[in-house]
C-alpha cells in the first residue's frame, strides 16, 4: 500500500467517521449515572466509555484491512507489528482521569502510521465538540460544532508567547522548564488537546517529561506535522517515532514551529 492524496483523504473521512460515532458512544457512558470505573494492571483507569469507543472504532477502520493498535487492545507482540509498514494506532478515549473528573478535557484519538511516523490523524473532544485532523496532503483542520471547518496556519516567527502542560501530571522537570520563560503566560489541559493547542499556535511549546503512550500521542502529531511544527525526542532533539518495541514514549517537546528552540 503506497496511498496517494485521494486514499488519504478516503482514510481522513474514515477516521472522522469513527472518531464521531465514538464521541457519541463516549457521552452516552459521560452523562449516564454509570461509568463503570476499574483500574487496569498498571493502576490506570478503564470505563465503559474506553470500552465502548474501542469496539466502535475497530468496527469502522477494520474495513481498510490495515492492522490496528489501540489502548484498549495493545496486547499485540514486537513480533509481528515490527513488519507492519501501515497501520492504525488508536486510543478511544485519551484522558481518561479528565474524563472521570468532568470537565471535558478527554479526546478520541486516530493515527495512521507508516514505518515509524504519523502522516495523518484525527483527534475529537466530544463534550467541546472540536473535531481536529491533519495530514501533509491536506494541511491541518479544526471544525467547533457545525461551523465550517477553518485551515490552521503555519508560524511564520519564533516569539513563544504561551506553553500549555498537563492538568493531571505536572511535575517538577516540567516547572524547571517553564522557569526559563519567566514572561510566558502557562495554560494548563488534559489529553492530547494540549498538542491540538499547540497547533493552533494557541501555545507554542508543551514540554513533556511525565510517561505517555504512543497512542497519546500518535493522531496530534500528525496535525501538528501538517501545519509545519514537530515532536521532537528529550534531550537528543530527534523525531519522536512510533512503533517500538517498548510503546511508551520518552520525554518530547511539541513545538508549533520547527523554527522554535528548545531553550
Amino acid at each position: 500500500m503506497n496511498p496517494d492524496f485521494k486514499q488519504i483523504n478516503i482514510l481522513t473521512e474514515l477516521a472522522k467517521s469513527a472518531a464521531l460515532i465514538a464521541g457519541k458512544k463516549i457521552l452516552e457512558v459521560y452523562h449516564s449515572d454509570e461509568i463503570g470505573l476499574t483500574l487496569k494492571e498498571d493502576q490506570s483507569p478503564l470505563t465503559l466509555a474506553d470500552q465502548a469507543a474501542h469496539k466502535v472504532i475497530v468496527s469502522v477502520l477494520e474495513d481498510t484491512n490495515l492492522p490496528i493498535l489501540s489502548e484498549e487492545g495493545a496486547d499485540i507482540p514486537y513480533s509481528i507489528r515490527k513488519d507492519w509498514e501501515y497501520y492504525w494506532l488508536v486510543d478511544p478515549l485519551d484522558g481518561t482521569k479528565e474524563f472521570v473528573k468532568r470537565n471535558g478535557e478527554f479526546t478520541v484519538n486516530i493515527a495512521l502510521i507508516h514505518l515509524g511516523k504519523p502522516i495523518m490523524g484525527v483527534v475529537y473532544a466530544p463534550v467541546l465538540d472540536w473535531l481536529y485532523w491533519g495530514s501533509k496532503e491536506s494541511g491541518a483542520w479544526k471544525q467547533g460544532g457545525n461551523q465550517e471547518p477553518v485551515r490552521l496556519s503555519k508560524v511564520t516567527d519564533n516569539e513563544i508567547k504561551t506553553i500549555v502542560a498537563s492538568r493531571s501530571h505536572m511535575n517538577q522537570e516540567t516547572k524547571d522548564f517553564i522557569a526559563k520563560y519567566p514572561k510566558v503566560k502557562v495554560t494548563n489541559m488534559g489529553s492530547s488537546l494540549k498538542i491540538t493547542l499547540v497547533a493552533e499556535n494557541k501555545a507554542q511549546l508543551y514540554p513533556r517529561f511525565g510517561p505517555t503512550m504512543e497512542w497519546d500521542t500518535a493522531a496530534a502529531h500528525a496535525i501538528v506535522l501538517a501545519m509545519g511544527g514537530d515532536v521532537i525526542n528529550l534531550p537528543e532533539l530527534t523525531p519522536l517515532i512510533y512503533n517500538k518495541e517498548n510503546l511508551l514514549n520518552p520525554s518530547f517537546l511539541v513545538v508549533a514551529s520547527t523554527m522554535l528552540s528548545p531553550g
